[in-house]
């Protein structure tokens, strides 16, 4: 194993727990203010100031732009390729609009189940930077023993309603509607990274960031105009600073993950940053719970992922 996919393994690693954080954090942030979707424009906003700021200052950023821009006049990238922000916004805005509902461990588990199943499916058609990989029969397994785990975690949720953070039209709904948001988002996880990955390999991570924050801010600011014609501006906003930490944190795992998927591939990009999220996840659960906290299902269902990784992992 050479020095750089180890490295690509622990940077995996960081990535999910730096995920599990911004999901507690942005989750908070949502039900304080009433809104999830104004917490995730928040974070994204946040996280697009200061990677615009590095990018704007440094010449190595500034070129990357230009070398983007030159390979989609030339039509080595396509438009598409840009627009992997979308799928983190709708990820970002199910962590404000989910987490306090259901808690940061369900969170996890239903975006892992996600993650990996599209990772097989964004591996085998190619669009990551490292090309095509076959969906073997121990990464199918892996993938649906994942799927079992969500399915346990929400029957031990089964009875619980959504937080401060859920929109009207979504309380007293299903339970599992809330399982299911993060579940999809999941699935554009994979395909963010590879696209993100693509953009990076041409621009750098400084100009996939960028543009991953770009379109995401765009897309949330949509979402919110439309929240806030139904029910109004959020309440107000709290003043503790850690609240508003998401976006750099994002920043962060974001331009990691440019890098690694080129190292490692988007399967077991997720994989390691599966471990790294279950971990954190159950931490924070354990040491901080939000008002789901942790079941005994919800532990099993975590457990059960940790095999399904090692399963898929062993290809």
């Amino acid at each position: 194993m050479t020095g750089r996919r180890r490295a690509g393994l622990v940077f995996g690693g960081c990535i999910g727990a730096g995920v599990a954080v911004q999901a507690r954090v942005n989750g908070e942030l949502g039900e304080r203010l009433g809104d999830g979707v104004a917490a995730a424009v928040i974070s994204f906003g946040s996280g697009l100031l200061v990677v615009g700021a590095i990018v704007v200052l440094s010449a190595r950023g500034r070129d990357g732009l230009r070398r983007v821009w030159d390979a989609l006049r030339a039509g080595e990238l396509r438009w598409w390729q840009l627009l992997g922000g979308l799928c983190g916004a709708f990820f970002v805005a199910c962590q404000g609009l989910t987490v306090a509902a259901i808690g940061v461990t369900a969170f996890t588990v239903a975006v892992v189940a996600g993650q990996l199943t599209s990772s097989l499916l964004v591996d085998r058609v190619g669009l990551g930077p490292r090309g095509r990989t076959p969906v073997t029969l121990l990464r199918s397994v892996g993938a649906g023993l994942a799927l079992v785990a969500v399915a346990l975690s929400v029957a031990g949720r089964s009875g619980e309603r959504g937080g401060l953070s859920v929109p009207e039209g979504l309380r007293g709904g299903p339970q599992l509607l809330l399982i299911v948001l993060p579940l999809v988002a999941g699935f554009g996880v994979a395909w963010q990274q590879a696209v993100n990955g693509r953009v990076g390999a041409v621009g750098g991570p400084r100009s996939a960031t960028l543009a991953n924050f770009a379109t995401g801010l765009a897309g949330l600011l949509v979402v919110e105009a439309v929240v806030i014609s139904g029910s109004g501006w959020p309440h107000g906003f709290p003043s503790a600073p850690w609240l508003y930490l998401g976006g750099v944190i994002g920043v962060v795992f974001i331009a990691l993950a440019v890098l690694v998927v080129r190292w490692i591939g988007v399967l077991l990009l997720g994989l390691t940053s599966v471990a790294g999220q279950l971990l954190m996840s159950l931490a924070l659960d354990v040491v901080a719970p939000t008002g789901a906290g942790v079941s005994t299902l919800a532990v099993i269902g975590c457990a059960l992922t940790f095999v399904a990784v090692a399963i898929a992992a062993r290809e």
